[in-house]
């Protein structure tokens, strides 16, 4: 019997990805979730050959001989399939049918890896915060060297002055001044989470969302809801208090901020959440237990271009911002045993904070 011949329909209600290939390797069927995957419609993906799809395609080629020559009956791999153009690779979970169809003797059904692709995303953040980390100590040095020097030759220059000329020229030594007092600022933001040695004592995370919510509710008294969804079950745990305030207050703030359309209109909200999750891997280390913290508001969500970078330094998304908030933050909760996730779409962002349970 041809398997094309009977109704398909059904398989586009499938969350996984599932292709037919003919007895040459081209596809021949590819339901909704398929296109999904591979980013492409099936008129697209129609007679193309599976394996010309990926990079590599050696070991599909090995696999696909393999059910042509019906060595298996069904076969389940675990494979990273290297794409074109740039784009990411997939992680998926394969399974391989050997059909009973000479015309369409194969199917496929591809499955994302979920585990392995959050495994390899806190992977890059572990690395990018290390990199971060160097730049920010490299940079923050070669520029304080030199400020101090300019300042201290702006305030000597200024008593140089002729007094005739000292009101005038005043101005321009003033201007010298405190832009190196600014500089001098941003740099000790900088530094300041490698410098501040933790304070650790028993934290109770629901005081740490408390005392963010006051202090954000003082700062916006109107048009902001902020919703509390705690699970009071969760326990004391060992931390630095402060370090835990201002990484929870970064985010949340920086949501009041880019909900101000919303506040004018009346309808802004964050969701603060607490809750546990269990089996969680941080920083290729299992735990039993870990807090699993969502920061959630409704506003119109992350630039794309920035989704990627959010949590670089000196990058910002509104005028004005120093680009060191969400930086600061990873930072404090990385000190934690933990990482900050963000999943972003207009309407909904929300910032997940992992933190260890010992």
């Amino acid at each position: 019997m041809n398997i094309l011949s009977t109704s398909l329909g059904g398989l586009d209600l499938l969350a996984s990805a599932v292709l037919i290939l003919d007895a040459d390797g081209r596809i021949t069927y590819a339901n909704a979730a398929a296109e999904t995957l591979l980013e492409n419609s099936f008129k697209v993906l129609h007679q193309q050959r599976f394996i010309e799809l990926f990079i590599d395609g050696d070991r599909l080629r090995t696999i696909f001989v393999q059910a042509m020559d019906h060595q298996f009956d069904l076969k389940r791999d675990d494979l990273v399939l290297e794409r074109p153009g740039g784009k990411p690779p997939l992680h998926v979970n394969m399974l391989v049918t050997a059909l009973d169809d000479a015309e369409n003797p194969v199917l496929i059904e591809l499955r994302e890896n979920v585990q392995q692709i959050k495994l390899d995303r806190e992977e890059r953040l572990l690395d990018q915060s290390q990199a971060n980390k160097e730049l920010i100590r490299n940079l923050a040095h070669e520029i304080k060297n030199p400020l101090g020097g300019i300042r201290g030759a702006a305030q000597l220059l200024e008593l140089e002055l002729p007094s005739h000329e000292l009101r005038e020229l005043r101005e321009y030594t003033q201007v010298i001044i405190k832009e190196s007092d600014r500089l001098q600022t941003l740099v000790d933001r900088l530094l300041a989470p490698h410098r501040r040695p933790q304070i650790v004592g028993d934290v109770n995370i629901h005081e740490v969302f408390e005392r963010v919510r006051s202090l954000i509710l003082a700062e916006f008294p109107s048009g902001l809801r902020i919703v509390r969804d705690y699970d009071l079950s969760l326990p004391e745990f060992r931390g630095d208090k402060e370090q835990l305030i201002q990484a929870v207050l970064n985010i949340a703030h920086n949501a009041a901020q880019a909900l101000a359309p919303r506040i004018a209109n009346g309808d802004a909200e964050i969701v603060l959440r607490s809750r546990v999750a269990r089996s969680i891997t941080l920083a290729k280390v299992r735990y039993r237990l870990a807090l699993d913290l969502h920061i959630i508001d409704n506003g119109p969500g992350i630039p794309p271009e920035l989704k990627d970078r959010i949590f670089y330094p000196l990058v910002s998304g509104r005028q004005g911002g120093s680009g060191l908030g969400l930086t600061l933050a990873q930072t404090f909760i990385q000190q934690h045993s933990g990482v900050i996730e963000c999943e972003s779409r207009p309407g909904c962002t929300d910032f997940r904070l992992l933190i260890a349970l010992p």
